[in-house]
């Protein structure tokens, strides 16, 4: 089946915003096996609109159009596809009940030009839309079905799973009971990635097996798609291949499906009954500021250290001023851990510390970090080193500080070569514990 997105709006058109909803759009598409074709622009202009959609109905099978349902003057998807489909705009009065509701039960009254968000073409099948004022529509132009879409993102996200995507797999003709596990990893690769997991398709003979990817750096995420009769069916298919892919990546799957690396801490310091003290220079609080909103974290971060200097970073943990005066080491890393740790009383402290290269011109430049991960009992580090910008060193030292904790946590050793490295890696060598 051949599909067209087209995403309306003079500031998508001219850049002022940046278009998420098409990426958004497609990666979901792709999920789920369906792709597409075709990708149009355009603004908000009568005429371009007009010639966009009756293109578009001559070519595609089904098309998505993103934008262009609100309530005032600039908002012309509704006229324009009664246009295109030789249909009279009407009101429905169905939906204008449900936006009048919509403000009730807000304690608003409805401005009058909302109103026009139930003007829709008299051929209109609406799509519902439970979250916002602007329902979604389907609409046949020319060969092809319509699917009508609100611009904000989590509306057009809930619309697309719920209403547009079944009728997209059923028009398909393809098996509509589907499952779509993910795997989120750090430390590997997508090509890497890619051969580790050569074969893994063909492991379902029925071709009803689609490996993904989708790198989003720091983290890859892994995507299966398993279609079947039902989901019984398709968990059959899917646990050996589940299975084989946790046996592959072993240590560097972080999490699963919407598990996050977050939650997966926070849950594994909860389970212990530990708590964490973090201590971290030129990430700008990334690893407290990822930790410290989710549900239960405030009782188990003791403290969250962010210094601009060494001076200002042992004052902190309460060490002489001067000892770091040596720079950043792997040993000045673990002394930090530990002063901390024993400073706030936490049973555990995570201290990541990054060297900067100076002078962007060098082609190796990058940073060297340096963590260690401070107990009562232990303390254990290691030294990597990243190429790249400032964002990417930064983005990096904070992952590979997190990740470096699960893997501690969960008895895993904390030192694992991973692809973003360069150079030599100096490490020291893990006390053996037993897994948590």
């Amino acid at each position: 089946m051949r599909i067209e997105v087209i995403c309306t709006g003079d500031e998508v058109l001219t850049g002022k915003i940046v278009n998420t909803n098409f990426n958004h759009i497609t990666q979901r598409l792709e999920d789920v096996g369906l792709s597409v074709v075709w990708e149009t622009t355009v603004g908000d202009d009568r005429g371009n609109l007009l010639m966009a959609f009756q293109q578009a109905g001559q070519r595609a099978d089904a098309v998505i159009v993103n934008g262009g349902l609100g309530p005032t003057v600039d908002d012309l998807s509704q006229e324009i596809a009664a246009q295109a489909a030789g249909a009279e705009l009407a009101l429905n009065e169905s939906w204008l009940q449900t936006m009048e509701e919509f403000f009730r039960l807000r304690s608003r009254v409805m401005p009058p030009n909302n109103r026009k968000q139930a003007m829709l073409p008299a051929t209109a099948e609406v799509l519902d839309n439970p979250i916002g004022t602007a329902c979604g529509f389907a609409v046949t132009i020319g060969k092809a079905r319509f699917y009508f879409t609100p611009g904000v993102p989590r509306e057009l996200r809930r619309m697309l799973d719920e209403q547009i995507i079944p009728r997209l797999l059923a028009k398909s003709g393809l098996q509509t009971a589907i499952f779509l596990k993910r795997f989120h990893s750090y430390g590997l690769g997508e090509s890497h990635v890619d051969t580790m997991l050569d074969g893994l398709e063909a492991m379902v003979q029925d071709g009803s097996l689609k490996l993904g990817f989708r790198a989003h750096y720091p983290q890859l995420e892994t995507k299966l798609t398993v279609r079947g009769k039902d989901m019984t069916d398709i968990r059959a298919k899917l646990a050996p291949v589940e299975a084989e892919v946790r046996k592959r990546l072993g240590n560097f799957i972080l999490a699963e499906d919407d598990q996050t690396l977050e939650r997966v801490l926070l849950d594994a310091l909860a389970a212990s009954q530990s708590s964490l003290t973090l201590v971290e220079t030129f990430t700008s609080g990334q690893m407290v500021g990822r930790l410290l909103h989710q549900p239960g974290a405030a009782a188990l971060i003791r403290q969250g250290i962010v210094a601009l200097d060494h001076q200002q970073l042992c004052t902190a943990v309460g060490l002489a001023p001067n000892a770091l005066a040596a720079g950043i080491t792997r040993e000045g890393a673990e002394a930090i851990a530990r002063a901390a740790r024993q400073h706030t009383g936490a049973t555990h402290a995570l201290a990541v510390l990054i060297d900067l290269d100076q002078g962007s011109d060098r082609i190796d430049f990058g940073g060297t970090i340096c963590l260690a991960i401070a107990t009562a009992s232990e303390v254990v580090s290691r030294r990597s080193r990243l190429v790249g910008g400032r964002d990417w060193v930064r983005l990096g030292a904070a992952e590979l500080g997190l990740d470096c904790l699960r893997r501690y946590l969960h008895g895993l050793p904390v030192v694992e070569r991973i692809d973003f490295e360069k150079v030599e890696m100096q490490t020291v060598s893990e006390p053996a514990r037993p897994a948590k």
